[in-house]
């Protein structure tokens, strides 16, 4: 009698189920469907790329032993796994790939893939291991890239990448957040822990930029053979900022082949992206598909407590002392990004050296005044409040100060509301500087001058006339 495939499979299912408890069984094995049965081959069909990578890790002896039960000694396992699910329209997008694993004899335990050279126009020849040139800076790593709300699942997957490229279900790993908010720092991070930690291992850091140069010196120089052998031989690949392959649909062609030996040979593919992959504009479709195969993290703007670490740690690394009012003043102004916080460091280290004086609160708003996004230097907190206390005749002292006296309550809430309206403090910072009161505060501040300036004309015009000192300062 010829077995079909969904015999055997319905007989390697009934010996699982009776070898696993029955919540595995049912989230790891009943999903999977029977696709096809070649002689001693059988392929099965698993929904995702992390479920076949499951498989592969927890349950690979128990599969090997059903099937071999099934097909005899020479009994091989394939999978089918889809990586697009389709749509009305369109079938699902699947990509067919071998057990990984290897019997006792030593062979592959699975359909060995063979790639002739019809198929496979790359021939690759041996790279000399001396002219592997990572491209990575030496001073980017994980001991000092601070960890925060911001990027914990980032700094996490890529911890787990460097420990074990290609093998874990986050490849790709997209990394993606505004400017100056460490992506280049981490993905080298990455790149330098694989290399310390596997030294046969080819890792190559390279900016979207310099990939498109190469290749569009390699047409030029009808080089292109060795500019996609040179590639294919790399075992950890990070790109940074792909949105600049946005329009250039050569480049991406090429990126796409290269993007598709390198994962399907096991080897790990990291790249950064100033916006999420569903955001990113001009490029294919398919290219898309496969930067989501993966795990895409994401970087946000550090947080306070964060801000402060990492100031502590730049200080700490460079054996420079600051005051601590000196650190939190900075980690309050300077609510950007980490670049421009490190810029602000090293300006104000610059103008202690210079000057041969301590780093101190008088120092540090004297530096923000020149750099931090014209805070100081125009419409800044030091401003609007001492243009409101003359206004009202209160001193900026008593802004600062607890007093709930009602006409320094108003006083304190417009300066509020006008530094939401003029700077780029964040509401935190805006409280920071008003006696270090908290958000919260500001929030009802700014609602309760908005509220008085609805109901009360006179109040009203006096907002108008201190937006008009504002304005003025600003041309």
């Amino acid at each position: 009698m010829v077995k079909s495939e969904k015999s055997v499979w319905e007989d390697c299912l009934r010996f699982i189920k009776s070898q696993v408890q029955e919540q595995s069984y049912k989230t790891w094995f009943e999903p999977i469907k029977p696709l096809g049965l070649n002689e001693t081959t059988i392929t099965i069909q698993v929904p995702s790329q992390f479920f076949y990578e499951y498989l592969e890790e927890h349950y690979v002896h128990l599969l090997r032993e059903c099937v071999q039960n099934e097909l005899g000694p020479e009994g091989k396992l394939e999978y089918s796994v889809i990586v697009d699910s389709g749509s009305v329209q369109n079938q699902p997008y699947m990509v067919t790939l071998p057990n990984q694993n290897q019997n006792q004899n030593g062979k592959s335990w699975g359909k060995e893939v063979v790639e002739p050279e019809m198929v496979n126009p790359f021939k690759m020849p041996s790279l000399d291991k001396d002219s592997r040139y990572s491209n990575l800076n030496p001073n980017y790593y994980f001991d000092n890239y601070i960890e925060g709300d911001c990027n914990r699942l980032a700094r996490s997957a890529g911890i787990a990448v460097a420990e074990k490229p290609g093998i874990t279900s986050f490849n790709p790993l997209m990394i993606y957040g505004g400017v100056g908010l460490g992506k280049t720092h981490l993905v080298q991070a990455i790149g330098n822990k694989v290399s310390e930690q596997r030294k046969d291992n080819f890792v190559l850091y390279v900016s979207s930029e310099k990939f498109t140069t190469q290749f569009t010196d390699a047409i030029r120089n009808n080089s292109i053979q060795s500019f996609t052998n040179f590639y294919l031989q790399v075992d950890t690949l990070i790109i940074d900022d792909v949105q600049f392959f946005s329009g250039k649909e050569k480049t991406q062609e090429m990126f796409f082949h290269i993007f598709n030996h390198l994962h399907q040979n096991g080897k790990q593919i990291i790249m950064s992206s100033d916006r999420a992959p569903r955001d990113l504009k001009g490029l294919q479709d398919r290219l898309l598909s496969r930067f989501k195969w993966g795990l895409t993290a994401d970087l946000q703007m550090p947080d306070f407590e964060t801000r402060m670490a990492i100031i502590m740690r730049k200080m700490q690394s460079d054996g420079i002392y600051i005051p601590d009012d000196v650190v939190e003043y900075l980690a309050y102004s300077v609510d950007t990004n980490v670049r421009e916080l490190e810029g602000v460091l090293i300006s104000l280290i610059a103008h202690a050296t210079l000057n041969k004086t301590d780093i101190d609160l008088e120092l540090a708003k004297q530096t923000l005044k020149n750099i931090v996004h014209d805070i100081e230097s125009e419409v800044g907190v030091d401003y609007i409040q001492k243009t409101v206390g003359e206004f009202f005749q209160i001193s900026v002292e008593d802004l600062k100060d607890k007093t709930r006296k009602k006409e320094i309550v108003i006083a304190r809430q417009v300066s509020m509301y006008l530094c939401k309206e003029y700077t780029n403090h964040s509401l935190k910072s805006i409280g920071y500087h008003f006696g270090g009161r908290d958000h919260s505060t500001v929030i009802h501040a700014v609602q309760s001058v908005s509220d008085m300036m609805d109901v009360d004309s006179k109040f009203s015009n006096s907002i108008d006339e201190l937006k008009k000192k504002m304005k003025m300062k600003l041309v």
